[in-house]
Protein backbone atom coordinates (compact mmCIF):
# COMPACT_ATOMS: atom_id res chain seq x y z
CA UNK A 1 0.00 0.00 0.00
CA UNK A 2 1.28 3.41 -1.00
CA UNK A 3 2.03 6.09 1.04
CA UNK A 4 -1.40 8.27 -0.28
CA UNK A 5 -3.60 4.82 0.04
CA UNK A 6 -2.55 4.69 3.30
CA UNK A 7 -3.64 8.49 3.72
CA UNK A 8 -7.01 7.94 2.09
CA UNK A 9 -7.82 4.71 4.19
CA UNK A 10 -7.14 6.30 7.45
CA UNK A 11 -9.43 9.52 6.53
CA UNK A 12 -12.26 6.90 5.27
CA UNK A 13 -11.89 5.56 8.59
CA UNK A 14 -12.02 8.44 10.58
CA UNK A 15 -15.27 9.41 8.71
CA UNK A 16 -17.13 5.98 8.91
CA UNK A 17 -19.07 4.75 11.72
CA UNK A 18 -16.75 3.00 14.04
CA UNK A 19 -17.02 -0.72 14.75
CA UNK A 20 -18.33 -2.00 17.89
CA UNK A 21 -15.95 -2.35 21.06
CA UNK A 22 -16.36 -6.19 20.82
CA UNK A 23 -15.39 -6.53 16.93
CA UNK A 24 -12.36 -4.02 17.77
CA UNK A 25 -11.01 -6.82 20.54
CA UNK A 26 -11.92 -9.77 18.33
CA UNK A 27 -9.68 -8.39 15.36
CA UNK A 28 -6.82 -7.78 18.40
CA UNK A 29 -6.90 -10.97 19.67
CA UNK A 30 -7.10 -12.98 16.17
CA UNK A 31 -3.51 -10.35 15.32
CA UNK A 32 -2.48 -12.15 18.56
CA UNK A 33 -3.34 -15.37 18.10
CA UNK A 34 -3.66 -16.65 14.79
CA UNK A 35 -1.58 -16.77 11.87
CA UNK A 36 -3.99 -15.44 8.87
CA UNK A 37 -5.13 -12.53 10.47
CA UNK A 38 -5.19 -10.48 7.30
CA UNK A 39 -8.32 -12.95 6.55
CA UNK A 40 -10.28 -10.50 8.49
CA UNK A 41 -13.07 -8.89 6.95
CA UNK A 42 -12.02 -5.39 8.27
CA UNK A 43 -14.23 -2.52 9.68
CA UNK A 44 -14.94 -1.43 6.31
CA UNK A 45 -15.75 -4.50 4.30
CA UNK A 46 -17.19 -5.42 7.75
CA UNK A 47 -19.38 -1.68 7.38
CA UNK A 48 -20.38 -2.46 3.98
CA UNK A 49 -21.92 -6.07 4.89
CA UNK A 50 -23.72 -4.22 7.57
CA UNK A 51 -25.02 -1.48 5.67
CA UNK A 52 -26.43 -3.94 3.27
CA UNK A 53 -28.02 -6.08 5.95
CA UNK A 54 -29.99 -3.17 6.87
CA UNK A 55 -30.84 -1.73 3.98
CA UNK A 56 -31.87 -5.02 2.58
CA UNK A 57 -33.45 -5.51 6.05
CA UNK A 58 -32.25 -8.46 6.15
CA UNK A 59 -33.38 -11.28 8.46
CA UNK A 60 -31.97 -14.59 7.68
CA UNK A 61 -28.37 -14.45 6.89
CA UNK A 62 -25.64 -17.12 5.25
CA UNK A 63 -22.22 -17.24 5.55
CA UNK A 64 -19.42 -19.57 4.03
CA UNK A 65 -16.32 -19.47 5.59
CA UNK A 66 -16.63 -18.31 9.13
CA UNK A 67 -13.02 -17.79 10.36
CA UNK A 68 -13.46 -15.45 13.46
CA UNK A 69 -16.54 -14.86 13.14
CA UNK A 70 -16.06 -11.05 12.15
CA UNK A 71 -18.18 -11.13 9.59
CA UNK A 72 -21.03 -12.90 11.10
CA UNK A 73 -20.72 -10.41 13.97
CA UNK A 74 -21.02 -7.00 11.57
CA UNK A 75 -24.49 -8.78 10.41
CA UNK A 76 -25.74 -9.79 13.43
CA UNK A 77 -25.75 -6.67 15.06
CA UNK A 78 -28.31 -5.30 12.60
CA UNK A 79 -30.77 -7.82 12.07
CA UNK A 80 -34.43 -7.67 13.55
CA UNK A 81 -35.28 -9.34 16.50
CA UNK A 82 -35.53 -13.13 15.54
CA UNK A 83 -33.28 -12.94 12.68
CA UNK A 84 -30.58 -15.00 12.56
CA UNK A 85 -27.04 -15.36 10.78
CA UNK A 86 -25.69 -18.71 10.10
CA UNK A 87 -21.99 -19.62 9.45
CA UNK A 88 -20.34 -21.95 8.07
CA UNK A 89 -17.05 -23.01 9.18
CA UNK A 90 -14.58 -25.74 7.88
CA UNK A 91 -12.16 -26.05 10.19
CA UNK A 92 -13.21 -27.03 13.65
CA UNK A 93 -10.02 -26.00 15.28
CA UNK A 94 -11.52 -22.37 15.02
CA UNK A 95 -14.37 -23.48 16.84
CA UNK A 96 -13.42 -22.43 20.88
CA UNK A 97 -11.75 -18.87 18.88
CA UNK A 98 -15.45 -18.27 17.54
CA UNK A 99 -17.68 -19.34 20.01
CA UNK A 100 -15.90 -17.53 22.98
CA UNK A 101 -16.97 -14.06 21.05
CA UNK A 102 -20.16 -14.94 20.14
CA UNK A 103 -20.53 -16.16 24.17
CA UNK A 104 -19.89 -12.12 24.87
CA UNK A 105 -22.32 -10.73 22.28
CA UNK A 106 -25.46 -8.91 23.11
CA UNK A 107 -26.55 -10.04 19.67
CA UNK A 108 -24.92 -13.69 20.09
CA UNK A 109 -28.09 -15.63 20.16
CA UNK A 110 -28.57 -14.46 16.56
CA UNK A 111 -25.55 -16.07 15.69
CA UNK A 112 -25.48 -19.97 14.56
CA UNK A 113 -22.16 -22.02 14.11
CA UNK A 114 -22.17 -24.54 11.70
CA UNK A 115 -18.90 -27.32 11.36
CA UNK A 116 -18.42 -29.08 8.13
CA UNK A 117 -17.97 -28.88 5.06
CA UNK A 118 -20.47 -26.06 3.27
CA UNK A 119 -21.65 -28.24 -0.21
CA UNK A 120 -22.83 -30.60 2.38
CA UNK A 121 -24.42 -28.62 5.05
CA UNK A 122 -25.90 -26.22 2.68
CA UNK A 123 -28.83 -28.76 1.24
CA UNK A 124 -30.50 -28.77 4.31
CA UNK A 125 -30.20 -24.39 5.62
CA UNK A 126 -31.33 -23.73 2.09
CA UNK A 127 -34.41 -26.16 2.53
CA UNK A 128 -35.39 -24.44 5.79
CA UNK A 129 -34.41 -20.66 5.41
CA UNK A 130 -35.27 -18.31 3.20
CA UNK A 131 -31.75 -16.19 3.15
CA UNK A 132 -32.30 -13.02 2.25
CA UNK A 133 -28.07 -12.51 2.03
CA UNK A 134 -25.37 -14.69 1.39
CA UNK A 135 -22.05 -13.78 2.05
CA UNK A 136 -19.05 -16.16 0.53
CA UNK A 137 -15.70 -15.95 1.25
CA UNK A 138 -14.61 -19.63 1.73
CA UNK A 139 -12.86 -22.36 -0.49
CA UNK A 140 -12.01 -20.28 -3.85
CA UNK A 141 -12.30 -23.60 -5.75
CA UNK A 142 -15.79 -24.20 -4.79
CA UNK A 143 -17.55 -20.62 -5.19
CA UNK A 144 -19.56 -22.01 -8.58
CA UNK A 145 -20.65 -24.68 -6.80
CA UNK A 146 -21.48 -22.90 -3.77
CA UNK A 147 -23.50 -20.40 -6.30
CA UNK A 148 -25.56 -23.00 -8.43
CA UNK A 149 -26.56 -24.63 -4.67
CA UNK A 150 -28.10 -21.68 -3.90
CA UNK A 151 -29.15 -19.52 -6.08
CA UNK A 152 -32.13 -22.09 -6.91
CA UNK A 153 -33.42 -21.34 -3.63
CA UNK A 154 -32.62 -17.44 -2.86
CA UNK A 155 -36.13 -15.55 -3.22
CA UNK A 156 -36.28 -13.22 -6.06
CA UNK A 157 -34.57 -10.04 -4.55
CA UNK A 158 -31.80 -11.77 -2.71
CA UNK A 159 -28.04 -10.79 -2.24
CA UNK A 160 -24.84 -12.83 -3.06
CA UNK A 161 -21.87 -11.08 -1.66
CA UNK A 162 -18.61 -13.08 -3.29
CA UNK A 163 -15.13 -12.12 -1.20
CA UNK A 164 -11.97 -12.10 -3.06
CA UNK A 165 -12.71 -11.84 -6.74
CA UNK A 166 -10.09 -10.08 -8.15
CA UNK A 167 -7.70 -12.28 -6.28
CA UNK A 168 -4.64 -10.25 -5.59
CA UNK A 169 -4.82 -9.10 -9.48
CA UNK A 170 -4.73 -11.97 -10.52
CA UNK A 171 -7.61 -12.01 -12.97
CA UNK A 172 -6.24 -9.68 -14.93
CA UNK A 173 -2.73 -11.83 -15.38
CA UNK A 174 -2.16 -15.09 -17.31
CA UNK A 175 -2.58 -17.70 -14.55
CA UNK A 176 -0.98 -20.55 -15.36
CA UNK A 177 -2.95 -24.10 -15.84
CA UNK A 178 -2.06 -25.51 -12.25
CA UNK A 179 -3.12 -22.08 -10.76
CA UNK A 180 -6.57 -23.79 -9.42
CA UNK A 181 -7.87 -20.94 -7.20
CA UNK A 182 -7.12 -18.52 -9.83
CA UNK A 183 -8.99 -20.70 -12.72
CA UNK A 184 -11.41 -20.80 -10.44
CA UNK A 185 -12.35 -17.00 -9.74
CA UNK A 186 -12.20 -16.57 -13.16
CA UNK A 187 -14.64 -19.15 -13.99
CA UNK A 188 -16.89 -18.10 -11.03
CA UNK A 189 -16.81 -14.38 -12.49
CA UNK A 190 -17.68 -15.15 -16.44
CA UNK A 191 -20.15 -17.02 -15.06
CA UNK A 192 -21.99 -14.96 -13.13
CA UNK A 193 -22.02 -12.00 -15.57
CA UNK A 194 -23.08 -14.59 -18.15
CA UNK A 195 -26.29 -15.61 -15.88
CA UNK A 196 -29.37 -13.97 -17.18
CA UNK A 197 -30.79 -14.50 -13.65
CA UNK A 198 -28.82 -11.53 -11.82
CA UNK A 199 -27.16 -8.46 -12.09
CA UNK A 200 -24.06 -8.36 -10.88
CA UNK A 201 -21.50 -5.28 -9.56
CA UNK A 202 -17.51 -6.16 -8.65
CA UNK A 203 -16.22 -3.86 -6.28
CA UNK A 204 -12.42 -2.81 -6.01
CA UNK A 205 -13.03 -3.20 -2.11
CA UNK A 206 -10.26 -4.97 -0.39
CA UNK A 207 -9.10 -7.89 -2.60
CA UNK A 208 -12.19 -7.83 -4.92
CA UNK A 209 -16.24 -7.87 -3.76
CA UNK A 210 -18.54 -8.76 -6.21
CA UNK A 211 -22.05 -7.45 -5.17
CA UNK A 212 -24.98 -10.16 -6.86
CA UNK A 213 -28.67 -9.30 -7.13
CA UNK A 214 -30.92 -11.90 -7.86
CA UNK A 215 -33.44 -10.79 -10.34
Amino acid sequence: MTLLEQRLEDYILAHTTPESELRQRLARQAHVQLLRARMLSGPLQGGLLQMLCRMKGARYVLELGTYTGYAAHCMAEVLPPGGEVHTIESDDEMEDFIRGFIAEAPWGERIKLHLGDALELLPALVERYAFDLVYIDANKRQYLDYYELLLPHLPSGAIILADNTLWDGKVVADPLPTDAQTQSILSFNRHVQEDPRVENLILPLRDGLSIIYKK
